[in-house]
This record gives C-alpha cells, structure tokens and sequence, in this order.
C-alpha cells in the first residue's frame, strides 16, 4: 500500500510538473549567440534574461510565465532563415529576434504578411506598415538626423563619412544622404565618402583621403570587428577630429577592448533609454520604465548599453501588448494591439505605434552622447533631435 501511495504521489507530482510547464508562455527568440555578432547577441539575451525575471515576479503575462527560448543564428543570414523555418513550425504568436540589419531582412519576408509577429532587435530595417514586422528602438536614419543636426549645432560642417558594403552600411549612407538634403542642413558638406569591406583587415587608403579633405567630423558607421578597423586606421593617420559612430558600438566589452585605439572624442546617437543627465528631462511615466531597466542591471552589479536596450525595450513592449489580449491571442491580434499603442511609456520615450508604424519612436526619441574614458561611461550631450545641451 505504501509503494502504491508513493507511486500515486511521484506521478501526480510528475503531472503537475507538466502542467505548471504547460502554463509557461513561451517566447522564441533568434538571436546571434555565436559567430561575428554574438557580443550583441549574448547582450541581447541577458537583457531578455532580466526581463522574464521581472515579467514572472509581476504575475506573468495574465498569470502564466514568461519562457524565453533562444536560437542560435550564428550569425548567418541562411542560419537565421533555418532557425526561423524551426520556430515557424511551432505555430507562435509572436517571435522576437533576429539582431542584425541581414538576419532580419532574410527572415521577414517568411512572416511579414501572415505573422507570427516579428520584433526585430535592429534599428536598421524599415517593415512596411501593417506588416507582422516590427523593430526596435530609434531608427538609424532618424540617429543620424539628430546626430547631423549636432554638428551643425556644433559648427561642424565640413563631414566625411565611411561605411561598409554591407546591408547595415548601404542603409546608412541612404539615410545619411537623406539627411544631408534636409533644408535645414544646406550648410553642410559632404568633403569624402569611402567605403570598405567588412572583411577588410586595413582602411588606411580610405583615411588617408579623408584626412586630405580636411573634415571638421568624421562619421564612421559600420558595427562590431569592422569599427576596430577603422578607429586603428584614424589613430594611424593622426586624423583628429570628432568621430561618430553606430549606437551598435555602444557596448562597455567593445570600449574596453578597443580602448587603446579609440578617438578622443567619440559619439554615439542612440535612443532616450542613455540620457541619464538632469539636463534632459522626460515624462514621469517614462523615468518610471528607466528606473525599472537601470535597477535591475544594477540589482546584478551591472549597466545597460544598448544591446540591453535592444533586448528589454521591445520584449517590454510586446509584453504589454500581450497582457492586454491575453496569452491566447492570435498573431493577428498582437499585431493590432502593438499597432494602436500610442502614448506608450517605455526606456526610450512615450511610444506611438500610430504616428511610427512598426517602431513607435523617431527623432524625437534620439539623444547624441559621448564617451567619456575617464568616467569609462557615456555623457549625454544633447537634447533629443539631437540640440546640444548649453554648456
């Protein structure tokens, strides 16, 4: 009798092992854990890490957990569309994932009319409104609005610009050049654009030709190993003058292991998440959501940079989404619900689906800020547009 009641028990135990499993609600995300990218993708995933510990110990989403599962794209476009095509099998709601400009372009197209819905992590794809894509944070053309207009603020007038062949540098210099036609910018001038590959293993041809145009600033957009490349070519050829660079660069590992070489005065446009100056100020509701991001890092010993707000802004958001239609919802209702939130408080600012579709934020949500290697943190240095703070 006692085998057979312990048996009993062992199996109910096992069933309500399951079943509090089966009440989990699942999120799959696609993030580049290896390879190239990993030092945002591993980022990204501690963020997410933070955020199902803050999600469950505020009741889960309606009450059933939060489960982030994680899928290694290796940092591959083909690898993405496969881990994809895996998730895709599951039949989600919802995915977040991938991280980066070529990952999320090959897997989009698989989701963007029929869902599930697909939170990019980078701020460098455009989706069509009222597709089933949505991406994160300031988009790189509205950061480079605001960082253009910090130099012309700035009297820094004369640019030149570098970027890589890639997806991420084309769309750059596409938005780049589309700033640079703004009306207000008629000032400005562009003294040389050069280009390389992100296999290169030297720039300094292209440096060479740039410090010959005698710029006032120089913006180097191009993201992980590659900037390394190019902030060892302007220490080489002595070109001193402010650079800019990719708020994908933002990331204390990269400051500390490039910290040999890196300009003297480097920027970086990035969302409002980074402005933490009394100088800037932002609605309680927004302080709120910041102060929330900033402790639980801090609760770890640890800050934010911005793969941590690449992972937590949007998981918040689609978190918000889902706890207002329910972890039954369909793809199609999440997408409805991220698609009428307006005046929405987040780490980067009130968020408006309606005026932004697909991102929420614009130029309006960017601050340009600075890296300062004494304090080894970032000091912001301008109002959102990116207006200069007064000295």
């Amino acid at each position: 009798m006692k085998k057979l009641l312990k048996s009993l028990l062992a199996a109910a135990a096992l069933v309500s092992t399951f079943a509090a499993a089966a009440e989990n609600y699942p999120i799959n995300v696609i993030l580049p854990l290896t390879g190239g990218a990993s030092f945002l993708g591993k980022a990204e995933q501690h963020a997410l890490e933070l955020v199902q510990k803050s999600v469950n110990a505020g009741g889960g989403i309606q009450g059933r957990p939060l489960q982030f599962n994680f899928f290694d794209d290796q940092s591959s476009p083909q690898t993405a569309v496969q881990m994809a095509n895996q998730v895709l099998a599951l039949k989600p709601a919802v995915m977040i994932g991938p991280s980066i400009v070529s990952m999320c372009n090959a897997v989009a197209p698989l989701v963007q009319q029929s869902g599930p819905v697909m939170y990019c992590m980078s701020p460098g794809i455009h989706p069509a409104p009222g597709s089933y894509v949505f991406t994160s944070s300031v988009s790189t053309h509205d950061l480079e609005n605001a960082l253009i207009r910090f130099f012309r603020l700035k009297g820094w007038t004369r640019i030149a610009l570098i970027t890589s062949t890639d997806a991420s540098g084309q769309d750059a210099e596409r938005g780049i050049d589309e700033v640079m036609k703004l009306p207000e910018n008629k000032a400005m001038v562009m003294v040389e654009r050069a280009h390389f590959n992100p296999t290169d293993v030297s720039v300094s041809a292209q440096i060479e030709r740039v410090k010959a145009a005698q710029p006032q600033a120089f913006i180097a957009w191009s993201t992980g190993a590659p900037i390394a490349t190019i902030f060892k070519g302007i220490i080489q050829a002595g070109l001193n003058v402010p650079v800019a660079t990719t708020d994908g660069n933002m990331t204390y590992a990269q400051m500390k292991q490039y910290a040999a070489f890196l300009p003297k005065d480097l920027y970086f446009p990035v969302g409002l998440w980074a402005a933490q100056s009394a100088s800037v100020k932002v609605p309680p509701e927004v302080k709120k959501a910041q102060d929330e991001f900033y402790a639980a890092y801090k609760a770890e010993n640890a800050a934010p940079d911005v793969a941590s707000n690449h992972g937590w802004a949007p998981a918040m958001l689609l978190i918000d989404a889902l706890k207002k239609v329910g972890p039954n919802a369909t793809a199609a209702q999440v997408r409805e619900a991220l698609a009428h939130m307006k005046n929405h408080p987040g780490i980067n600012g009130m968020v408006d689906f309606e005026a932004v579709p697909q991102r929420g934020l614009s130029v309006q949500n960017a601050v340009v800020t600075r890296w300062d290697a004494g304090r080894q943190s970032w000091e912001t240095m301008s109002q959102p547009t990116g207006i200069p703070l007064a000295k």
